[in-house]
């Protein structure tokens, strides 16, 4: 019984510090979720008022029904630990009833004694048969607590009773608490449902020119591919020309203290993440692999620096038109898709420096970002905060 009780008061003890830490990450979440998904929402307002079914839209709407599936996912985890929490306390309020039915009974038994007893006569005939001192006093000291053990047993019956209602009152919390996440649960799930809906729709209206979306891609493969060749071809020539003494490891070094912690190059939502991937509306093709992320973001958007380094080369790319390679000691990042850029290579350059404007295709502007460091290829998602 001791080593029960040394469990349960450890697990009181600690328990409730993940559970809230669990609850604040699991917040957190939902709020970027939920951001993401009206920020989409925008966007889709901009491209279906301008034009037909695109691959953008798709695109957008594959990354809002993720979105929605993660909330409804986490409704129904925050849903499975509530009903834990009720179960448990069930058992908790179980247990001070049994609690408090045995005080009850004590106190009943006491109360029934002292008032069988309740004649004086009785307890000084007590006292006087007292066979020494001893005997006498220990009497007396029996007689004088009885009654401040019923009166002691009173108060412990109101605390525990008090104890009992405050648990209840708190499985009725958790009770109202359930149904708010059963109904928001249900909010999600049918707005899910009605873009999966949306979705199909999209992707019917695509298929019927296939053959033109299919050529798109096949050409946005050759690009992305002479995009990887070329990328890797600088670095590979950067790294091997760099002497030990011309690289300022303290800046890698605070470059890569801010791992996660690195500002967005422009505000938006990732449609296209790093490394292998199907395609989002023709399943069975595998996309060429992404060194870096697609941030899809509002049209004509700023790109700015993601922190202090030197502008090393400013180039052209076919199908990511203009982009700029900046170096942060050992590292290096990567914007394409600019049609302005303001800076010119050699130049010094500091975190949220405006590097340039986005282009804009089919109606929205898209920022290609890669890190890298030196040759080795990072997913800018673990960078950015």
């Amino acid at each position: 019984m001791r080593r029960i009780l040394l469990i349960i008061i450890c697990l009181l003890a600690f328990s409730p510090e993940g559970f809230s830490q669990d609850v604040s990450a699991q917040t957190q979440q939902k709020r970027k979720l939920e951001e993401e998904i009206e920020y989409i929402d925008n966007q889709l307002k901009t491209i279906i008022s301008q034009q037909k079914a695109s691959m953008q839209q798709m695109t957008l709407l594959q990354k809002k029904i993720t979105n929605r599936k993660s909330l409804v996912n986490q409704a129904d985890r925050e849903i499975r630990q509530i009903n834990d929490k009720i179960t448990q306390k069930n058992r908790e309020i179980r247990e001070i009833q049994k609690e408090l039915d045995t005080l009850q009974t004590y106190y009943s038994n006491l109360v029934y004694n002292t008032y069988k007893n309740r004649d004086n006569r009785v307890w000084f005939m007590y006292l006087l048969s007292s066979q020494g001192i001893g005997q006498g006093y220990r009497r007396y000291s029996y007689i004088k607590n009885l009654s401040e053990n019923v009166s002691r047993q009173a108060d412990v019956i109101r605390e525990t009773r008090a104890q009992l209602e405050q648990e209840k009152e708190k499985l009725s919390e958790m009770a109202k608490e359930l149904q708010s996440v059963k109904k928001e649960r249900e909010t999600e799930y049918n707005s899910l449902v009605s873009e999966e809906k949306k979705s199909q729709s999209v992707l019917n209206s695509l298929n019927k020119n296939k053959t033109k979306y299919t050529n798109e891609l096949n050409q946005k493969k050759k690009e992305v591919e002479r995009l990887n060749r070329e990328i890797e071809s600088i670095l590979s020539k950067e790294v091997k020309s760099q002497k030990a003494e011309d690289i300022d490891y303290n800046l890698a070094g605070q470059f890569e203290e801010n791992r996660g912690k690195l500002p967005w190059p422009v505000q938006g939502v990732i449609t296209e993440q790093f490394g292998d991937h199907y395609h989002p509306v023709y399943k069975n093709i595998k996309l060429p692999t992404n060194n870096g992320v697609s941030i899809t973001t509002t049209k004509n958007a700023e790109v700015k620096c993601v922190f202090d380094g030197v502008v090393k080369q400013v180039l052209l790319m076919p199908g990511y038109n203009q982009c700029i390679l900046v170096q942060h000691g050992t590292y290096f990042t990567f914007y394409c898709k600019l049609k302005q850029v303001s800076v010119k290579a050699g130049q010094n350059v500091k975190a949220g420096q405006k590097l340039g404007v986005l282009d804009v295709v089919e109606n929205a502007s898209v920022l290609h970002f890669q890190i890298w460091k030196g040759t080795e290829k990072q997913n800018p998602e673990k960078w950015l905060r």
